[in-house]
């Protein structure tokens, strides 16, 4: 692939080391070639660089896929997924999920990026029910602003939400931002 086509999102591999382009800079001098200033992010240890090229250079695009999943269970250090088409299961190191596992219950599907037969990322849906197993003892008081407290999820997750929810409660969160959407049933 010639770099005049590499945009911010391409996926492309140095090496043999996939990299997401996070920003991609043109600039065209007086004289001489132009120059690409790319900024990349490392797929597999989430590490940066910087690089620059030439027009006329020439890099190789990665092989990404994606595939749907659903959480199965954790073992040890690992996630079990499985391939919801080919019902194949698969080990993800904690390493790739991170703070992602706080939205994780059994069941939970999920869209898995891989780079051949190797996952570099999971995208959550964009909200999770989960059940409220810890909550803070708060009282009411009349104020203007509204109230907040601090809950436990069944995953571990700790978040405010308003002081009517309860433990037993299943709350929609957002996992983009980890914040209270709504209390979808009560105890």
């Amino acid at each position: 692939m010639e770099i005049e086509d590499i945009s911010k999102n391409k996926k492309i591999l140095i090496g043999s080391i996939p990299y997401n382009v996070t920003d991609a800079e043109f600039v065209k001098p007086g004289k001489g070639r132009a120059i690409y200033r790319l900024k990349l992010r490392n797929l597999y240890d989430g590490s940066t660089l910087d690089r620059t090229f030439h027009s006329g250079d020439k890099v190789d695009e990665a092989p990404i896929s994606t595939l749907e999943a659903q959480y199965l269970y954790r073992e040890n250090e690992d996630y079990i997924f499985m391939n919801t088409e080919t019902f194949e299961q698969f080990h993800v190191a904690e390493a790739v999920i991170g703070n992602k596992k706080n939205y994780f219950k059994e069941g939970t599907v999920v869209q898995m990026t891989m780079l051949g037969e190797r996952s570099i990322d999971v995208n959550l849906p964009i909200t999770v029910d989960l059940a409220v197993v810890k909550s803070a003892f708060t009282t009411r008081s009349d104020t203007i602003t509204a109230q907040m407290k601090s809950v436990v999820m069944e995953t571990g997750l700790a978040l405010d939400v308003p002081t009517f929810v309860k433990e037993g409660d299943i709350i929609r969160v957002d996992t983009r931002n980890g914040a209270y959407m709504e209390r979808v049933t009560k105890k």
